[in-house]
């Protein structure tokens, strides 16, 4: 118990001797209003922004334009069922028929290279078609259609040369399934 109150006593000393003495006069007003800051440091100072240097986008803001006039209504594209809810149902259809296509071969136990090319295949689409909806969403033709178009011939260049990979791994080697299975054992 009195520990606690000497270090209660110790503590009350030193946070009086922080404070300047109602005698002592400071020098001028810069002094004063030092002692003020540093005896109420979380009280009276101000916080200041801080910048390290000035924001530098990657890529320089595009010219903004309008179609038509201000007060004509957005233009809305002619729809097409190939862009629309075919090509979802066929991405929904692709994705969820890649679930037994990767579990069957291990549960089976037989490693079959007509099944283990379909699910090559099957991976490849449904890769290329995810990377093709990032590339659109991302780089919008009307503002960057260079930059579309060459990401666009990356993507299936990409795609062309995973294809003849996956080809020649599945005829030349053992196989993605049988890979996957010995890694998994090792």
């Amino acid at each position: 118990m009195t520990s606690i109150t000497r270090s209660m006593v110790l503590g009350h000393v030193f946070k009086s001797a922080a404070r300047p003495s109602a005698f002592a006069r400071p020098a001028s007003r810069l002094a004063q209003s030092s002692l003020k800051s540093a005896s109420l440091p979380f009280q009276s100072a101000r916080v200041a922004a801080f910048h390290v240097s000035a924001r530098k986008n990657l890529f320089p803001a595009p010219p903004q334009r309008v179609v038509g006039t201000v007060n004509d209504p957005t233009p809305i594209k002619e729809s097409h069922p190939v862009h629309g809810s075919y090509h979802w149902t066929f991405e929904r259809a692709l994705s969820v028929g890649l679930i037994p296509l990767t579990v069957a071969p291990f549960i089976g136990g037989s490693l079959n290279p007509i099944l283990d090319s379909i699910f090559c295949a099957t991976l490849l689409l449904h890769s290329h078609i995810g990377f093709d909806a990032c590339i659109t969403d991302y780089f919008p033709g009307y503002r960057m259609p260079g930059l579309r178009n060459l990401m666009t011939w990356l993507l299936r260049t990409a795609t062309v040369l995973t294809g003849i990979g996956l080809y020649e791994f599945e005829t030349n080697d053992v196989g993605i399934t049988a890979a996957i299975a010995k890694i998994w054992k090792a």
